[in-house]
């Protein structure tokens, strides 16, 4: 789950992560009164969405980027009048953009140094590790594909926690002076123990900034956290914006599908992550394109099953459907018979292959068989993908 920066930076405040003071506004009414309430003539209106590369994008109705400085409360009014209820096209976003529906207006500060910052998971080794670099406020992945010496890496040993030496190391690596290294080591401090015990995946900052004042501060916040973690954090969960997200993936997540939407004609449906995805590399293998992942479980219910047709079907790109279950907590015959419901209920009108195995297999393709329903069998993975992609239309 991602959130907004705005949200990030509230949660930066509870940890004492310091950052530029500011409100999220809805209207440029309110972001007219933040602007006046925050009592500089320095500040800065920041279009909210979960996509990077605001600064640079563009509006729909012309305006150039997400992001801008302003001098007074009138300013800040009319910039989120020019941002609000309008399109942000970004690098990220894709052609079609997101809606802006909040801005972020906060104070601006005079900046001496930029830096990058982030405590991200890392899957190999299973634990959390730091990277940093004095190239701020660039994209990262730039930076380390031309450059990758600029990167700093420090590993963290989950039993002990980022420890001081550690802060000071970064701090001296990074370029901060002696007087400005206990003001750097709080905040990375305080980040590492936001992203621990707030179940975050990754929490990025950029730019992490050097004011001319000697202030350290994280200008700059993104969040993503554990989904699986969410349970323990109904305060973090309550800050999920839905509008922000696929409506398929919102959808799926309320039925407790996993669904990830790809931009492939053949939808798949699946019970088990590791089937799901040797289904979308068969598929491939002979020459489709999956239009998406999407992993029913192994207890998946008729309901379930319904849903799950629902939401590859409101994929207008979906012209085919490959359905392969693995019956091994629920047997064949009842998912077969789930299968048939689901299709009686959808109305379904494009090509369905449908590969069973395991617990009452053999009632199971019986019943498909003798249905009546316009449901194609098939005896392996492969001759299922074989049939998939010859049925789907060719784009």
């Amino acid at each position: 789950m991602n959130i907004h920066e705005y949200q990030a930076k509230e949660l930066l405040t509870k940890f004492g992560a310091d950052n530029p003071r500011g409100s999220v506004a809805c209207t440029a009414e309110e972001a007219e009164k933040v602007a006046r309430d925050l009592g500089t003539n320095s500040m800065v209106v920041k279009a909210q969405i979960h996509a990077g590369g605001r600064g640079k994008g563009t509006f729909t109705s012309g305006l150039q980027g997400g992001v801008h400085l302003c001098q007074s409360a009138g300013q800040a009014r009319d910039l989120a009048a020019q941002m609000l209820g309008q399109t942000l096209v970004t690098h990220q976003t894709g052609p079609a953009g997101r809606l802006v529906n909040q801005v972020l207006v906060a104070e601006s500060v005079e900046i001496a140094k930029e830096f990058y910052f982030a405590v991200l998971l890392d899957r190999a080794s299973g634990a959390p590790v730091v990277v940093a670099s004095r190239e701020g406020g660039v994209d990262i992945e730039e930076v380390a594909a031309q450059s990758p010496e600029k990167i700093l890496r420090e590993a963290v040993d989950p039993a002990f926690g980022l420890q001081p030496y550690q802060t000071r190391k970064l701090a001296k690596e990074l370029g901060f002076a002696p007087s400005q290294m206990r003001a750097a080591g709080k905040l990375f401090a305080a980040l590492y123990r936001c992203f621990l015990q707030s179940d975050c995946s990754m929490v990025e900052i950029n730019p992490l900034v050097l004011t001319k004042g000697g202030q350290v501060l994280a200008l700059d916040a993104k969040f993503s956290f554990d989904d699986n973690a969410l349970f323990r954090h109904p305060d973090i969960l309550a800050l999920r914006d839905v509008a922000e997200e696929d409506p398929r993936e919102v959808a799926a997540s309320q039925h407790h599908l996993s669904y990830i939407g790809l931009d492939g004609n053949i939808g798949c449906m699946v019970n088990g992550a590791g089937l799901a995805m040797a289904t979308m590399d068969i598929i491939k293998h002979h020459g489709g394109e999956p239009a998406n992942f999407l992993d029913v479980g192994g207890g998946a219910s008729e309901e379930q099953v319904t849903e799950a047709f629902k939401i590859l079907l409101s994929d207008p790109k979906v012209k085919a459907i490959l359905v392969n279950i693995f019956g091994g907590i629920m047997q064949c015959d009842v998912i077969a018979q789930g299968i048939m419901n689901a299709v009686k209920a959808v109305k379904l009108e494009i090509p369905l292959v449908v590969r069973l195995e395991g617990t009452n297999v053999g009632q199971g393709r019986r019943l498909l068989a003798e249905s009546g329903l316009p449901i194609v069998t098939a005896h392996d993975l492969d001759d299922a993908a074989k049939q998939i992609v010859a049925l789907a239309p060719k784009n």
